[in-house]
């Protein structure tokens, strides 16, 4: 099978994309001749390796496929996001110019609340006792104090003595200048084989020295977990036969093994970043440039915007309180998921999440002992999961396990069960509207304008109920909703991202800076990408002459992308052209321009893209086996005998609130007044009644 898309030919492949979420690990096949396979498993949160594993064997023998027939194993996971969450970090050591190890404590000396005092932010990973000073300097044009390197090795004999697992450098201005940083990272690496070196100048290059040591802490604090992991994942699928695994990164490209290993960071949103490329399929499929996606799992629920296609990026974000400065995908996660365990606060209001039932022992409904109850468990007394069916993964539902749980929060709030059960459905969807908020009306997008897409296994159980909140009148629910993520693994290209700030501003921002500038980041992008680019992009980050923060002005470079010769400048965007963009994007922003200014370019990023297959998924062939059926829901507190559909639905096959359809990998809940249909490529698209 041949494929072409924007003029490339692709051969027939068979792509293989695994998951790994809070509760279950998802893997999806897609073979030579388009079709697509899925299996779901019960997730291994001691050892993540196993489930995954587990799920390669059993989507490869229900494809009937064999391992060495995979010629791409694209993987996201948790991995370095639950260990930042739960401290099982590397002992790490700082060293940074002397007189500013305390810049990763002092931080921006703001709140996390403005109000909530009593909140403070995350201690620093390194204690005071871990970081080291080292006598150097080096300003924005350059160094200033050389680093002897009689200083340089006495540092090195101070951190020999304390014996760190990771060491991250971090020295002031290194953007400009990465000698010093290197020095250190060679005689580190020479006295201390055995421990992870992470130096901000090849991870982060860019400026505002809190935010680039936060993250090249952050950076050497979970390499070593990350990097066990995957070599252990490596040396298990090359076992199985199975082709060595590239990682999904926060930025939504895939990179290699050993890349991912050496830069965890890179990797901080790489389970949420996969279902943004399903997302981005599936919307280009139904013919929809504009969609406001959320990804609700066993634990948590991730929200991003599609607008034109397209997610917004962010090189400046937070993850679980600590800066993160590397190019990521915009998306807001909030702590509900189906596992959010339900509980009653000191005011006697029900509360639901953040805390998760997780994938061992799970929610109460499993029948594993665990006696708290969580979303899914309310879910399976209101009839929206079915009882004698077992979840994706062959999880039986225990329902006399859910009301046990349930009656008992039940009982301390003084409601029936099912009422307990509907309050615990309504406060976890307020949750997710309220993050579904922040990421449009708080941006000053209206969501009534979007079509809502929902996907992860608990996601089509609560679309139509927010698509109702936002007064959204349009429901996309893809086929494979349980596993888009690991879909959209399996679609991602390879990619590297190249950043460094150079401050240029009036005669030195011209066209030879810009270009030489320019050949250098797309070398160095390049030569991580280990391949061939099917596309480039170039993003400067702008700002006019004595402002805080920079607007980005994104120009794409001409193919074929090719590495620059030595010297060489690629031609771009001259210096009038990038400052008129800009004047527009401000104006755009902020409603004013000011063409008198002078603008400075701050930072300049190049983005490099490998070549990526084309995939469409397809509806079901043949109609489902047994005709629609009835099934007993309660919604708004009354009994609703609903239609049941069971299995994939057939393009074109007609769908009415209210009513159940139980997909492969997930449940949709059809509500009343919603009504819709099956596209070619197996899409439930819904419409409330009396909208076109």
């Amino acid at each position: 099978m041949i494929t072409r898309r924007g003029g490339l030919t692709y051969a027939a492949a068979v792509l293989l994309g695994v998951d790994v979420g809070g509760t279950f690990t998802d893997a999806v096949l897609v073979g030579e001749d388009g079709a697509i396979h899925t299996a779901k498993v019960p997730t291994t949160p001691s050892q993540q390796a196993r489930g995954v594993l587990a799920a390669v064997r059993e989507v490869l023998s229900r494809a009937g496929a064999k391992a060495g027939a995979v010629t791409r194993f694209a993987h996201g996971m948790t991995v370095a996001t639950n260990a930042l969450l739960e401290g099982d970090t590397a002992r790490t050591a700082l060293v940074t110019t002397a007189g500013f190890t305390d810049v990763i404590e002092l931080g921006r000396q703001s709140r996390p609340h403005l109000y909530r005092l009593w909140d403070a932010p995350p201690l620093p990973l390194v204690p005071a006792e871990l970081r080291f000073g080292t006598r150097e300097r080096t300003g924005p044009d350059g160094v200033l104090v050389p680093l002897a390197e009689e200083d340089a090795r006495a540092v090195v004999d101070e951190l020999a003595a304390a014996a760190p697992e990771a060491v991250a450098v971090s020295l002031l201005h290194s953007y400009a200048d990465p000698s010093h940083e290197r020095l250190l990272g060679e005689l580190i690496e020479a006295r201390l084989p055995n421990a992870h070196v992470s130096l901000s100048s090849d991870l982060v290059g860019t400026f505002r020295e809190f935010e680039r040591t936060a993250t090249t802490v952050l950076d050497a604090a979970l390499s070593p977990r990350l990097r066990g992991y995957l070599g252990e994942l490596g040396r298990e699928a090359l076992a199985l036969g199975v082709c060595e695994p590239q990682i999904m990164q926060s930025s939504g490209g895939l990179t290699h093994l050993g890349r991912a290993g050496a830069h965890a960071a890179l990797t901080a949103l790489s389970g949420p970043a996969g279902g943004v490329g399903g997302a981005q399929l599936v919307a280009e499929l139904a013919g929809e440039a504009d969609v406001l996606c959320f990804d609700m799992g066993g634990t948590s629920c991730d929200v991003c915007v599609l607008a034109e296609g397209q997610v917004p990026e962010t090189a400046e974000r937070t993850v679980a309180g600590r800066p993160l400065s590397l190019p990521s995908l915009d998306i807001h996660t909030v702590g509900a998921g189906g596992g959010s365990i339900a509980w009653r606060d000191g005011g006697g209001a029900l509360r639901v999440g953040p805390r998760s039932a997780g994938a061992d022992p799970g929610p109460a409904c499993y029948g594993r002992g665990r006696d708290l109850p969580t979303v899914t468990d309310a879910n399976l007394l209101l009839g929206r999961l079915l009882g004698d069916a077992p979840l994706a993964g062959g999880v039986a539902l225990d329902r006399a396990a859910a009301r046990r749980a349930v009656g008992a929060l039940a009982h301390e709030l003084h409601l029936t069960e099912l009422a307990c059960a509907e309050g615990i459905v309504r406060v976890a969807e307020a949750e997710m509207l309220g993050a579904l908020r922040v990421m449009t009306v708080q941006r000053g997008i209206d969501p009534r304008r979007l079509a809502l897409m929902p996907f992860g296994g608990a996601g089509p159980l609560h679309a139509c109920a927010l698509a109702e909140g936002l007064g959204i009148e349009r429901v996309l629910c893809p086929q494979a909703s349980g596993v888009l993520s690991a879909l959209g693994l399996a679609a991602a290209p390879p990619r590297c991202d190249s950043a460094r700030t150079v401050m240029l501003a009036g005669a030195s921002l011209g066209e030879e800076r810009l270009g030489t500038a320019r050949a250098a980041l797309l070398s160095e992008a390049l030569a991580d990408l280990r391949g061939p680019a099917e596309r480039a992009r170039v993003r400067y980050e702008l700002r006019y002459r004595g402002q805080s923060f920079e607007l980005p002005v994104d120009e794409d470079l001409p193919a074929p992308v090719g590495v620059p010769a030595p010297g060489a400048k690629v031609p771009g965007a001259d210096a009038t052209a990038l400052a008129s963009r800009f004047h527009d994007a401000h104006e755009a922003r902020y409603g004013y321009r000011d063409e008198e200014a002078d603008v400075e370019l701050v930072t300049m990023r190049v983005s490099v893209w490998g070549s990526s297959p084309v995939l469409a998924p397809r509806a079901a062939a043949t109609a489902q086996r047994a005709g629609p059926q009835r099934t007993a829901l309660v919604i708004g507190g009354e009994p609703v005998e609903a239609t049941l559909l069971l299995g994939e639905p057939e393009a074109g096959q007609a769908v009415r609130g209210p009513a159940l359809v139980a997909l492969p990998a997930a449940t949709l809940l059809v509500r009343p007044g919603w009504s819709g249909s099956v596209d070619a490529h197996g899409t439930i698209a819904l419409t409330r009644s009396g909208v076109e």
